[in-house]
């Protein structure tokens, strides 16, 4: 009988790590596999963590399941979902383009000329490092409506990682002495220098500032949607905080978190094909 028993486990250990040798092995054809596999487990662990309400130092007690959490969402999903994703999309997405533009034209120039960084400079990195929920009462004060204070505190969240990025990706460009050196051997003029080549060899840079702002963005919905109170997904997940009704607030924080992690990957594919001659071969694909 036992020896029956470890007859028929060993071919199936042996074809489970053929399957986990397949799914790490080169082959890029197994790389959706692996990204829902680590979602599988993520979310496997969670839910088993709040089964056996796990406690130690972390406390899973009180933390909505993942099955509660997806009982919220139907019950969200059932109502009129659409007023929220409308409102919370449009603050973010103006926020974010207001951001992206300024943040791109002031980079530039702060990079590239010496005054307009004196100028420029001081305040911004004043103003920088203070977060989003400290603006609350400013853009109470500074705006007529809500609604433009709650897209001006997205549009923090976007600007700065967009302004850092666009400086640093000028200045590393105009430090690579060989790059413009070998643009004005072959004729080129400050105008062409700057448009040919500071611009395209600052724009890896720019694109991973587009990424991380668009990701703040979102990241600061939760604070914007405090200021104003009625439609969105960040308001939602707020009012369920102030309500204490938990699985809302996980139900919340993943829908922003979907939408960001969605954005953030439409814009890295945008400004990808903007960068046609910028190939990444990442190692053990």
């Amino acid at each position: 009988m036992a020896s029956s028993t470890k007859f028929t486990r060993t071919p199936l250990i042996h074809s489970f790590r053929q399957l986990i040798a397949r799914l790490f092995e080169g082959s890029s054809s197994h790389k959706l596999v692996r990204r829902i596999l680590s979602l599988v487990i993520f979310f496997g662990v969670w839910q088993l963590l709040c089964q056996i309400k796990f406690n130690f130092i972390i406390n899973f007690d009180f933390l909505p399941s993942p099955l509660e959490v997806v009982a919220a969402t139907w019950e969200f999903f059932t109502s009129d979902p659409w007023v929220h994703f409308r409102s919370s999309i449009a603050r973010v997405l103006i926020g974010y383009a207001i951001a992206s533009c300024l943040g791109i034209i002031l980079g530039i120039f702060i990079g590239a000329f010496q005054k307009a960084d004196d100028f420029l400079s001081p305040p911004l990195e004043l103003l920088r490092p203070i977060p989003a929920v400290a603006w609350i009462p400013l853009a109470i004060l500074m705006f007529p409506t809500a609604e433009a204070g709650m897209i001006f505190i997205t549009f923090i969240g976007g600007f700065f990682p967009v302004l850092i990025s666009t400086i640093k990706g000028v200045e590393s460009t105009l430090n690579d002495t060989v790059l413009i050196r070998v643009g004005q051997c072959l004729g080129a003029k400050p105008r062409h220098t700057f448009l040919d080549i500071i611009i395209p060899g600052a724009l890896p840079s720019i694109a991973s500032g587009l990424v991380i702002g668009m990701g703040n963005a979102w990241f600061c919905l939760v604070t914007a949607e405090i200021l104003a109170g009625r439609y969105g997904v960040g308001y939602i997940t707020w009012e369920s905080y102030v309500t204490s009704n938990y699985p809302p607030i996980v139900m919340g924080m993943l829908l922003i978190g979907l939408m960001g992690a969605f954005s953030s990957w439409a814009v890295s594919r945008l400004t990808a094909a903007l960068m046609p001659w910028r190939q990444i071969n990442k190692q053990g694909r």
